[in-house]
């Protein structure tokens, strides 16, 4: 006798093209006992100009060096800095590689294009969040440890 098999993989490639069209990261069915995940991993090295009202966005965590144009980017309202490294994922930040590690950078750390910056954990998957540009980092928005949102600012490279 021949056992059913629950498994669709036709619906698998379905859930897949969902989640390729959309700006979903991960979809879950179930259906009696049988239950499918799909999730794709988001590109750490992507940032998407994102928005953040002024009243929302952290402070820095160590005050920026003196740069008038960090600090007036800064205070206006809904204009994102244009050198801020924004979060391609929801998950939690880690400014070191182990809790007893330094820190990758700080204010006032040159980096190059492509240095690792910080970590981005989520779904148990510690995504590497690397320096779009070369620069001087001026100002850290996150905590060790810290939740961060889709978009968020969490550093400026300038």
């Amino acid at each position: 006798m021949a056992k059913e098999n629950p498994f669709d993989p036709d619906l698998v490639r379905e859930l897949a093209n969902l989640i390729a069209d959309t700006d979903l990261s991960e979809i879950e069915v179930e259906k009696g006992d049988l239950r499918i995940r799909v999730a794709r991993m988001v590109t750490a090295a992507v940032t998407v100009p994102v928005a953040a009202p002024a009243a929302l966005a952290p402070a820095p965590v160590v005050a920026p060096p003196p740069a008038a144009a960090s600090t007036d980017a800064a205070a206006k309202p809904g204009a994102p800095h244009p050198g801020a490294v924004l979060s391609p994922m929801v998950g939690t930040a880690y400014r070191k590689p182990s809790p007893d590690a330094k820190a990758f950078v700080e204010v006032g750390s040159k980096v190059q294009a492509g240095d690792k910056v910080l970590l981005v954990e989520a779904m148990k998957t510690f995504n590497e969040i690397v320096a779009p540009r070369s620069g001087t980092v001026t100002a850290i928005f996150v905590e060790d440890g810290t939740p961060v949102e889709y978009g968020e600012p969490l550093l400026v490279i300038e």
